[in-house]
């Protein structure tokens, strides 16, 4: 799919779920610099509260949502501190054009997403405007059952020690990954991921 249409079919996704002003808003939208730094500020924030929290969870592993809990609780922040379109997407990551996590058919975001347990084989990330902003990549390459390829890739062309992933969504491919939406979360299912989020930083 190119990156055309991929904005296409992202800007119908959240229209769906938030209406026309708001996907007119998401690809209208150009990240200034105090934007890129309150994000960057952002994601330092999750990352400390999430630094130990679940740290051997691992994406892969059906029921362990991590990608979902981290971008949920980023995207509530980004909300607070940016005036840009946010939005939660999941869907299908790639590298190099072979599935990593999830697969290309429809959803059924309502029922997977709706469900008072999450189990979801795909991938989570936050678009601000036509920006990929993607807080569970390397948490999960760099954990011990990440896909091999995905591990492979992330440590040849970013190295370790990385915490958050940003970049145009036309350029994603440039590095080898792709990022195909398939649902745009409601607020009221962002909200739930934050429930899951929360329980991981202070188990019950």
């Amino acid at each position: 799919m190119t990156v055309t249409k991929d904005l296409t079919q992202l800007g119908k996704l959240v229209a769906a779920r938030h209406g026309w002003a708001e996907a007119k808003a998401f690809k209208a939208y150009a990240m200034p610099d105090a934007d890129k730094a309150r994000l960057a500020a952002c994601a330092v924030e999750i990352l400390k509260v999430f630094r130990n929290a679940g740290a051997d969870a691992a994406e892969a592993g059906e029921g362990k949502p991590l990608a979902a809990w981290l971008s949920a609780a980023l995207a509530v922040q980004l909300e607070r501190h940016l005036s840009a379109p946010v939005h939660v997407v999941a869907g299908v990551l790639s590298v190099d054009g072979k599935p990593v996590y999830g697969i290309p058919e429809p959803v059924d975001g309502p029922a997977v997403f709706g469900a008072e347990e999450l189990r979801w084989g795909g991938h989570v990330w936050v678009m601000v405007g036509p920006y990929v902003v993607d807080i569970g990549i390397f948490r999960a390459a760099y954990s011990a059952d990440c896909p091999a390829g995905l591990a492979r890739h992330v440590h040849s062309v970013f190295g370790q020690d990385k915490g958050l992933y940003v970049d145009q969504w036309r350029r994603t491919r440039r590095t080898g990954l792709g990022y195909e939406p398939q649902y745009v979360l409601s607020r009221d299912e962002v909200t739930r991921l934050m429930g899951g989020a929360y329980r991981m930083i202070a188990p019950e």
